[in-house]
């Protein structure tokens, strides 16, 4: 931190008065010259007053601000069931805050949620009745909540990694960590192959 002092002077000037009184008299007589000299000078000084009336940050300071830490959040891969015309998957990537809704999260973020029952009276608008909004957790279901009464109805005979997208609540407003999602999986044209990998000390 640096200091600006501005100079704020007033009377400042050595005024110098000089004043010369000179008499003279002079009386002739015949033998006596009477002669008188008067002589007065003054001198006065008004002194410089210095005021600092404010300080400014000094530009060129050394201390380094630290960037703000990202807020927590989680990351989210949505396949789309169709691939790609050259075989591979359509995958879209998202980013937001823990503890909303997976179906909101999908439909703010324009992912494909309802496919052929996307129009409306076609689906039940988030009420867990209709089970249009089937999803596949392929990974990230410990971030999810668990099963709802509606959901156990629904994808009672569903495999146990499909939930409904407007009954699920994906973490809270701290979380983070990833969720990837199979959308329609009804729909998809592949299939997804689990592997198991345990750390290196135990697979020795």
């Amino acid at each position: 931190m640096g200091t600006a002092l501005q100079l704020n002077s007033y009377g400042l000037a050595n005024s110098l008065k000089a004043s010369h009184n000179l008499k003279h008299s002079a009386a002739t007589s015949t033998n006596n010259i009477h002669k008188s000299l008067k002589h007065s000078r003054s001198v006065s000084f008004s002194r410089v007053k210095i005021r600092a009336v404010g300080t400014v940050p000094d530009s060129k300071s050394d201390a380094k601000q630290e960037p703000p830490e990202e807020p927590p959040s989680v990351k989210f891969v949505f396949v789309h069931s169709v691939l790609l015309p050259d075989g591979t998957p359509d995958v879209h990537f998202r980013t937001t805050c823990g503890g909303q809704k997976l179906r909101d999260t999908m439909l703010d973020s324009n992912i494909d949620l309802y496919g052929p029952y996307g129009r409306p009276l076609l689906n039940c608008a988030g009420g867990g009745t209709c089970g249009s909004c089937m999803v596949e957790v392929v990974m990230g279901k410990e971030l999810l909540s668990p099963r709802t009464e509606k959901e156990k109805k629904i994808l009672k005979k569903k495999p146990k990694n499909w939930r409904l997208a407007c009954q699920t609540t994906v973490g809270s407003p701290d979380s983070t960590g990833l969720v990837v999602i199979q959308q329609l999986p009804e729909w998809k044209a592949h299939e997804w192959k689990y592997e198991k990998i345990l750390p290196p000390e135990i697979s020795q």
